[in-house]
């Protein structure tokens, strides 16, 4: 590979803030508004019809993430679209390469809240190799991401087969044998209505003091809401409690296989931890009555998210505590059809579970390669 090249990314790139999401939104069909975080409605018209090199600029949780906006997409005002001289860099080595440097932290001018501006994007020094080297390296990269996409794909199919026999036993209650069980006010024979207290023990978690450094380290995976947001299973965390952290506040630690619902802020995600884990005091979990109960309880809590916000006083800034996150209501079959429920999708979720880590494994890998890459110590 030939030597590497500094430049400022205003020498390879023209930088301009997306707009304002358009007032003509539509659902679920059209084309996507993407904020940089993610797909957050439908437009009728596109700004881009190409996939764009993005800088979220601002906004809650991402500012300085590099990210490609989906093909014929709105690019909002919370990203900075970087329009590439095509002689000089590769746009998807650019988002590898770009996406390794600590930009929220190097081009921070937000006080409150975190923001990144272009004058300051626009000096930025990084650098890069010739161009046939650049799409070389960006080719080998993007093989560990078409497998993620690929496993991502199959955890997608696997958990809506799971959730449409939930919603065929439970919702339509056309479950085997439903054809010789009465209804009674709309409600099949022998299911109770009962609330989410009766699905098992209800935790609400808590974070140890943060004025003593010993209480976090890296024993124990300490779960928030950004960690369960897209996953069934929370495999990784960004933050883990020490030992003695756990210790301090022992009641708090969850069983693997208990259902984490986010309760505060923005309600609804629910997602299972993949060992024992602790969570902070936006998640309520529950820790099923019994194992087989673990996947009915994770539909179940999936469905009350209209309920928990309505509950909670809005979508984005609701808060449902302990007493009334239990006293949700939920209509419970008979503990037969629980299990045999769990019967049937246990293989479904234990595919999920292994998909989620070889997806972690890869994207480390990933990430391992590119300064090796970059610096000569792996041949291209």
């Amino acid at each position: 590979m030939s030597s590497l090249t500094k430049m400022r990314i205003d020498d390879f790139a023209t930088m301009k803030y997306g707009k304002m999401p358009p007032k003509n939104v539509v659902s679920n069909e059209g084309y996507p508004i993407y904020s940089g975080y993610r797909v957050t409605g439908f437009a009728k018209e596109y700004l881009y019809k190409e996939p764009e090199l993005i800088v979220v600029a601002r906004g809650v949780g991402g500012t300085g993430d590099v990210k490609i906006s989906p093909p014929e997409a709105w690019i909002t005002n919370l990203s900075i679209v970087l329009s590439l001289s095509p002689e000089l860099v590769d746009k998807t080595f650019l988002y590898y390469r770009l996406g390794r440097e600590p930009l929220k932290e190097r081009l921070n001018t937000g006080a409150a809240q975190a923001q990144i501006t272009i004058e300051n994007l626009r000096s930025y020094e990084i650098e890069v190799p010739d161009l046939t080297s650049q799409r070389r390296i960006a080719s080998i990269l993007s093989s560990y991401d078409d497998l993620i996409e690929n496993n991502q794909r199959r955890i997608t199919l696997l958990e809506e087969a799971a959730r449409l026999l939930y919603r065929e036993w439970f919702v339509h209650f056309r479950f085997p044998g439903h054809e010789h069980v009465k209804v009674i006010e709309g409600v099949p024979e022998g299911w109770l209505e009962g609330k989410v207290s009766d699905l098992g023990l209800a935790i609400t978690g808590k974070t140890p003091s943060k004025k003593v450094e010993a209480n976090f380290g890296d024993d124990l995976p300490f779960i928030k809401t950004p960690d369960m947001h897209g996953n069934a299973f929370v495999i990784q965390t960004e933050e883990s409690l020490s030992e003695q952290g756990a210790n301090t506040q022992k009641n708090k630690t969850l069983p693997t296989g208990s259902v984490l619902v986010s309760c505060i802020g923005t309600v609804g995600a629910v997602s299972m931890n993949s060992g024992p884990a602790q969570t902070n005091q936006q998640i309520n979990s529950v820790v099923p009555k019994k194992n087989e109960w673990q996947f009915f309880a994770y539909f179940a809590l999936k469905s009350i998210k209209p309920r928990l916000e309505a509950m909670g006083g809005g979508a984005t800034m609701a808060n449902v505590n302990k007493t009334k996150f239990e006293s949700v209501p939920i209509l419970i079959p008979p503990e037969a059809l629980i299990e045999s429920y769990y019967a049937s999708v246990k293989a479904q979720f234990e595919l999920i579970e292994k998909l989620s880590r070889q997806n972690l494994e890869l994207a480390r890998a990933r990430d391992l390669l590119l300064p090796r890459l970059m610096d000569g110590r792996l041949e291209i």
